[in-house]
């Protein structure tokens, strides 16, 4: 097939994932500013934005634990027991959960990529139509997706298939044990803030500081939070900190409240 110029296929609307106009040398596109067309950019910000809410969890489970037992019993050897404990069973629970999850999503994409690969080499005529009309849903004009889908299919079949049909990188799939060991790692960092806040100062300023500390933390994961996300740091500060101050007052009242009934 003869070459042709690469300017129609640039012109793609927004919503078009950027690796469908690669170089033929295979150089990255341009970028706009604050804008970069990097492969597994998404990616490393979801991981980047996952490791902030797990210390986030970390940072609220350990403090509303360790606040409430220090409202029940002034004992620094409970309140690290309590703390310890809710630290060990909250970074062993996101680990299993995020595993769980993770493998499931490995396996229906790994078994999406056996399916494609399999209907390329039954049918390679219609799945080059079917890749042609995608793209022409897309807003490409019929010759421009013909053009797109051609060239993307004499690279790699495959990969334009899985990335038009399926939204799927085959080069970037998660990986369960590195997303379990993120999530427990996360989790642990966050919960061992409160922990240390309510253990190191006098028992009477234990529960003020580690308050303090508690709040503080969260309205620095809030900023980070929505700042990866691309929102507004102010809202999400004043969510997460009123939050959490409320949950705070509520452990302390319940533990305080049932601990004094109970002795």
């Amino acid at each position: 097939m003869s070459s042709a110029p690469q300017a129609p296929v640039t012109a793609v609307p927004a919503g078009t994932r950027a690796r469908i106009a690669p170089t033929e040398t295979g150089s990255p596109l341009p970028t706009h500013d604050g804008e970069p067309h990097t492969t597994g950019t998404a990616g490393r910000l979801n991981w980047l934005r996952a490791g902030v809410l797990g210390a986030n969890d970390g940072i609220v489970s350990v403090a509303g634990i360790v606040v409430g037992v220090a409202g029940a019993s002034a004992a620094r050897a409970a309140v690290f027991t309590a703390g310890v404990a809710g630290l060990v069973a909250g970074a062993v629970s996101m680990a299993l959960g995020e595993y769980v999850s993770v493998s499931s999503q490995r396996d229906s994409e790994t078994a999406q990529m056996a399916q494609e690969k399999q209907e390329l080499a039954d049918s390679p005529e219609d799945e080059l139509d079917e890749l042609t009309a995608l793209y022409a849903a897309r807003g490409l004009s019929p010759a421009t997706a013909r053009q797109v889908a051609e060239e993307l299919t004499e690279r790699d079949a495959l990969t334009a298939h899985l990335d038009a049909e399926l939204g799927i990188d085959p080069d970037d799939l998660a990986s369960p044990a590195q997303a379990a060991g993120a999530s427990a790692l996360s989790f642990t960092l966050g919960a061992l803030l409160p922990l240390v806040a309510i253990l190191l100062p006098p028992d009477a300023w234990r529960v003020p500081v580690c308050g303090a500390a508690v709040l503080v933390a969260l309205a620095v994961t809030g900023t980070v939070s929505a700042r990866l996300g691309g929102s507004s740091p102010a809202r999400a500060v004043r969510r997460v900190v009123v939050g959490g101050a409320l949950g705070l007052a509520l452990t302390y009242g319940i533990g305080h409240l049932f601990g004094t009934a109970v002795g």
